[in-house]
């Protein structure tokens, strides 16, 4: 069986993306230092290493003999980004460069990144094609845009695919964490005993919002198809959805709750959704989960979730 480095392994993402190439038979080695991401979301079977990959122990750590690198580790919030920016620079960019040294020492077929849509910043009410220039508003997506450049300056000796992710939602989310993650944080506030839901900015702002299951499927291809190579995909469904759509579907999968508006978050982008014609022509993908049914899916496991005992 072919082994594996999937890094930001008990993540929300990191943990779906173990999971499906478990189930592919592949051999995974999964890497976390838990500042994100929680131990019981690591998958069974898998060789976990706990470290932080700015650290060189870590990196010694690691197996000289997996083919591959998933690198989904990170601190992933925009927001917090402007908390420590230095922090911020050191998980997604630092970790980056360590990775890209392991990988091309270790002769690694190829690196798939995870990348956000912050890194585009302002954009017009179109969808986005990845040859839009970066222009990031956060340190986050600052830090995002330097890793990607990274890659491509070592892209010689070191295959890669960059993937730019909108706004992931679904079931193994962090419903606790109440500054990364709309749909989590919105969801979170709807299921409290008050059900209201505090918004931070306009609500006729907008996103493109992607259920988990897809976005494993964009990895499981952009990992295992040597179409992707050197490639950046957005990975979105094109579909541009207002914030106040989003939280009328909310509402009504949770009955009692209700939502206003007050102040903004810093850097937050005003609206972006995703032109995804490469993600269509490139890897396949041409249909994606329905908002209402993956939220659908999303509230039955957050309620599931809470009950005791779970």
């Amino acid at each position: 069986m072919e082994k594996i480095l999937i890094t930001g392994v008990a993540g929300f993402i990191g943990s779906h993306v173990a999971r499906r190439f478990q189930r592919e038979g592949y051999r995974v080695v999964g890497v976390d230092d838990l500042s994100g991401g929680e131990l019981a979301n690591v998958p069974e079977g898998i060789e976990f290493i706990r470290g932080d990959l700015t650290l060189a122990s870590t990196m010694a750590s690691l197996p000289s003999d997996c083919r591959r690198i998933l690198h989904l580790a990170g601190q992933s919030s925009g927001e917090i980004s402007f908390d420590e920016p230095v922090v911020d620079l050191n998980k997604n960019t630092v970790s980056t460069l360590n990775l890209i040294r392991y990988g091309i020492e270790h002769r690694v077929e190829r690196l798939v990144y995870a990348s956000s849509m912050s890194i585009y910043g302002s954009v017009p009410s179109v969808p986005i094609e990845e040859s839009r220039p970066g222009a990031p508003l956060s340190c986050y997506g600052v830090g995002k845009l330097a890793a990607e450049n990274y890659l491509k300056v070592y892209a010689s000796r070191l295959p890669f695919v960059a993937m730019r992710m909108f706004n992931v939602y679904g079931p193994g989310q962090n419903l606790k964490n109440l500054r990364q993650g709309m749909v989590s944080i919105y969801l979170a506030q709807a299921l409290t005993g008050t059900g209201s839901i505090e918004v931070k900015g306009s609500t006729e702002r907008f996103r493109d919002f992607i259920y988990i299951d897809d976005v494993v499927e964009a990895w499981w291809r952009a990992a295992t198809r040597d179409a992707a190579l050197g490639q950046t995909f957005n990975i979105g469904t094109g579909i541009k959805t207002t914030v106040g759509d989003l939280l009328q579907h909310i509402c009504a999968l949770t009955p009692g709750s209700s939502f206003f508006v007050r102040g903004s978050t810093p850097g937050d982008q005003s609206g972006i959704y995703a032109d995804v014609t490469k993600l269509r022509e490139v890897l396949g993908i041409s249909s994606s989960t329905p908002l209402d049914i993956g939220l659908r899916h999303f509230v039955d496991w957050a309620r599931q979730a809470s009950r005791p005992g779970q």
